[in-house]
């Protein structure tokens, strides 16, 4: 390859290039700053939940329940403290994802050759381009030496495009061949340049599609709107209560003062103070369970969206495939043969030449994807043959050009007297340079392009000739080629997304792929990983012509969108949230960061993805694994199930407890609760509602059910009246075994004794039976729970304590009592869930008798 002639350029002078870095600045596009610990907490501490929970321990110090108040404040500290430790492993595992530095580049200055840190670049300064580089800023190719550029970090795609020199005229846009546009971050896999520069920093193609970003608000999540309205149906209903309890005891008692502090103990009783609490643990573990999946939570409420994702809009490059190139089909001597990138097939003997031959088309180590596959290639099959010349010598390389879509390579041998040329290029080319004349003959090979184009393929043909002079000729076209066939390429499909999309099908979530590919490539892309309704492919351009209500038509039907820019992908990802749709977009690219920030739940790539596509993400995956996305999705159903399993059980265990201590106030009976009676309940419930059920395995069925509805509560009417229907059959058993034991003439000690053991066994009942909405207790208790053991054991060795160690029961004020009554009260205790367990047992039977009626 001829040596690209600099000597002819000057470049800007040193002092002009300081005065335009003065005027315009560094050449970087401004990230999102690393939040640190007190930006961190003040966004915790301004959440609803943790306003209501401090509130909520204030008021206990000022009515004198300081042990309570220091109890609820703790729990405050610890929260934080697990959303803080989890919020700087994001950012620190973020920060270790971001280059150290930035890129080098090399530019002519006053004539002379200087490698500069890229943020230096300025407009006008020249770039000295070769294999390898990565592009400081955009700029026109001014000269150039067979320039091939990798533009997938903004195209999405992963073939290389051809590059000419030219003229600043025409639209600047990356993607294609044969244009002089060269684009900041992209990455020259071949050849050589001198390209001046146009725009640096938030100018460039890149620093466009971040001003983008910055136009866009991250929606409010559902969790956030569910938040507020718990806190203000918990206000009211505490406010409601206080003045209901104020007046009927200021009247009847005629003592407004005890009234009051009557009125405000109430209220804070049946506070469920646990909610702001479940809510945050629940999150914050939620995120480090995701962590353990390889998912980095950047933004911790879309762990809860998740689970309502309707719609899965994924990237193609990168994402469904690996983003490396492989050869996929060989054709030579009228036969063909399928690469399945198997290591256990060999290649058969009649296509051995046709590797052979364009492996020595290629450069001994290259950049270009295509090249590196070629190579993997012959490693794999050719390995310990006659057909690998290590020790051969590469003579001249003779460059594609416009006229010439074909490169070609001389080698001489160490023996040979004769040198031996490879080519390769587009099937024409190397049918040219082949003299294939006969109609017949190229009709034959236009075939088989057009066949494995159809199939997806990129398409080359190989060609080689010898030549004995010694004086190589100036073209290509000088040399006598033999024809050997072709080659197509693909990016192999990765192993599991074919099984990641079937189970987001039957998860009820719908796949749709956005390529800036052509569509026979997306279609057997589609075709390869189980893609629905493949057939019906929308194009970019068929996209821009169909106006907002065009594409809210088609939104619906389509599963595919084919030739797609960075600003279609966010009209797309628009127009399904505009129909009722919750997205979620996985990317890794500059270009999939607009539609990754609109998208309810953004998902990019850690590995290969940008930072820009990072920062624009809700979610990151570490391991690039799609398949993690299921994953995802799966936990985030489970986190939801769970969150509504403890929010159903808060409410119920605090309908007894409000109960038992409202009915002595209103009906003139002894006080049964006392506060170290709350104290010890609240010792089961905090752990309960935080631990146990955050850590329940999911049901059996959470991936083979559809989304729940985006517009369904947290606390629905079912699942309230769910709630509210356990706690008053617990309340009504505990009435009557505390009426029971007043009319067997027990005292006050012993009916309190009673009730207690009553509402403590109940409550693990409730435990119990609320671990599942869909299988009975004894499934429940197979399903490996250390949490709920741990629960159950203490709380029972604490029970049994209470009731037998002498000082205990002082401070109870309990009495010893037969133990045939405290079987009673057991058992009265665990019969407070059956009729739920009957309930669970009719709907499966119902969900079965439907299935075998639908089958």
């Amino acid at each position: 390859m001829a040596i690209l002639d600099i000597s002819t350029y000057t470049g800007l002078s040193p002092e002009e290039a300081e005065r335009r870095l003065q005027q315009e600045g560094y050449n970087e596009i401004p990230s999102a700053e690393k939040r640190g610990v007190i930006g961190i907490v003040a966004e915790v501490i301004r959440e609803p939940m943790f306003l209501l929970l401090v509130a909520a321990g204030l008021i206990y110090f000022i009515i004198g329940d300081f042990q309570e108040g220091l109890i609820l404040l703790s729990f405050v500290l610890v929260i934080i403290g697990i959303t803080v430790y989890q919020e700087q492993k994001t950012e620190n595992a973020l920060e270790a994802l971001r280059s150290l530095s930035s890129p080098r580049a090399l530019v002519i200055r006053g004539g002379l050759r200087s490698r500069i840190a890229g943020r230096e670049v300025v407009r006008g300064d020249l770039l000295l381009v070769s294999e390898g580089d990565r592009i400081a800023a955009d700029a026109v190719l001014l000269a150039g030496n067979n320039l091939m550029v990798d533009e997938s970090l903004l195209t999405g795609e992963s073939v290389p495009v051809r590059k000419f020199p030219g003229t600043t005229e025409g639209e600047r846009k990356p993607g294609g061949d044969d244009l002089p546009w060269l684009f900041s971050g992209t990455l020259v896999v071949q050849g050589q340049g001198v390209a001046e520069v146009t725009a640096t920093g938030m100018y460039t193609e890149m620093g466009r599609i971040g001003k983008a970003l910055q136009s866009l608000e991250r929606e409010e999540t559902k969790l956030h709107r569910e938040t507020a309205r718990i806190v203000r149906s918990i206000a009211l209903i505490g406010l409601v209560l206080f003045a209901t309890v104020v007046i009927v005891y200021g009247i009847t008692q005629e003592d407004w003062l005890h009234g009051l502090l009557a009125g405000i103990t109430l209220a804070m009783a049946i506070l469920p103070e646990e909610f702001p609490v479940v809510l945050t643990v629940f999150l914050a573990l939620g995120a480090w369970r995701l962590s353990k999946l390889n998912v980095l939570t950047r933004h911790v409420p879309a762990i809860e969206t998740l689970g309502a994702a309707t719609v899965l809009c994924v990237d193609k490059t990168g994402t469904l495939t690996q983003n490396r190139m492989s050869v996929a089909r060989l054709k030579a001597r009228g036969q063909e043969f399928a690469c399945d990138f198997r290591k256990d097939r060999s290649l058969p003997e009649p296509f051995h030449e046709l590797l052979e031959f364009a492996i020595l088309s290629c450069k001994k180590d290259p950049f270009d994807p295509m090249e590196q596959a070629l190579l993997r290639k012959g490693c794999d099959d050719l390995d310990g043959t006659e057909h690998l010349h290590q020790d051969w010598e590469l003579v001249v390389e003779y460059p594609l050009s416009r006229e010439l879509l074909a490169m070609s390579n001389v080698w001489r041998s160490r023996s040979g007297d004769e040198y031996v040329i490879a080519a390769k290029g587009a099937p024409e080319a190397i049918a040219d340079l082949c003299h294939l004349g006969r109609a017949e003959e190229t009709a034959v090979i236009n075939a088989d392009v057009e066949k494995m184009a159809g199939e997806g393929l990129r398409v080359i043909a190989v060609a080689k000739s010898y030549f004995r002079k010694k004086e190589l000729p100036d073209e290509q076209h000088e040399f006598s080629f033999t024809y050997l066939g072709l080659i197509g390429f693909a990016d192999p499909v990765r192993p599991d997304a074919a099984g990641a999309i079937a189970e987001c099908y039957s998860a009820g979530i719908r796949a749709v792929m956005i390529t800036g590919d052509y569509p026979a490539t997306a279609q057997y892309i589609g075709r390869q990983i189980g893609l629905r309704s493949v057939e019906t492919v929308v194009t970019g351009p068929e996209l821009e012509s169909m106006g907002r209500k065009g594409v809210a038509g088609t939104i619906g039907e389509t599963n595919i969108f084919a030739r797609v820019v960075p600003e279609q992908k966010l009209t797309i990802v628009e127009a399904l949230k505009e129909n009722g749709e919750v997205v979620a977009m996985t990317g890794d690219g500059v270009n999939d960061a607009p539609a990754l920030k609109s998208a309810n739940i953004g998902i990019a790539m850690g590995g290969r993805g940008t930072d820009v596509a990072r920062e624009a993400s809700s979610l990151v995956l570490l391991d690039d694994n799609f398949a993690s996305i299921v994953a995802a999705v799966r936990m985030g159903r489970r986190i939801y199930d769970n969150l509504k399993k403890a929010m159903a059980y808060i409410i119920s265990v605090h309908v007894p407890i409000a109960g038992i201590s409202l009915a002595p106030v209103l009906l003139g009976w002894p006080l049964i609760l006392l506060p170290v009676h709350v104290v010890f309940l609240e010792l089961i419930i905090d752990p309960a509602c935080s631990v146990v059920f955050e850590a329940e395995r999911e049901e059996a069925d959470v991936m083979q059910r559809p989304p729940r509805d985006s517009r369904e509560h947290l606390l629905d009417r079912r699942t309230t009246l769910l709630a509210l229907t356990q706690g008053f059959v617990v309340l009504a058993i505990v009435l009557a075994v505390y009426l029971s034991a007043v009319a067997g003439g027990l005292g006050t000690p012993e009916t309190r004794t009673l009730t207690f053991v009553t509402i403590v066994v109940a409550n693990l009942a409730l435990i119990c039976t609320n671990r599942s909405w869909t299988t009975s207790v004894v499934s429940s208790l197979r399903s490996p729970n250390k949490a709920f053991w741990w629960v159950m054991g203490g709380t029972l060795f604490f029970l049994a304590a209470v009731l037998v160690v002498p000082s205990l029961q002082e401070i109870f004020q309990f009495a010893p009592v037969d133990s045939g009554d405290v079987l009673m009260a057991f058992v009265a205790g665990a019969l407070s869930v059956v009729w739920f367990e009957i309930f669970k047992m009719m709907r499966r039977m119902n969900i079965q008798a439907g299935s075998a009626g639908g089958s």
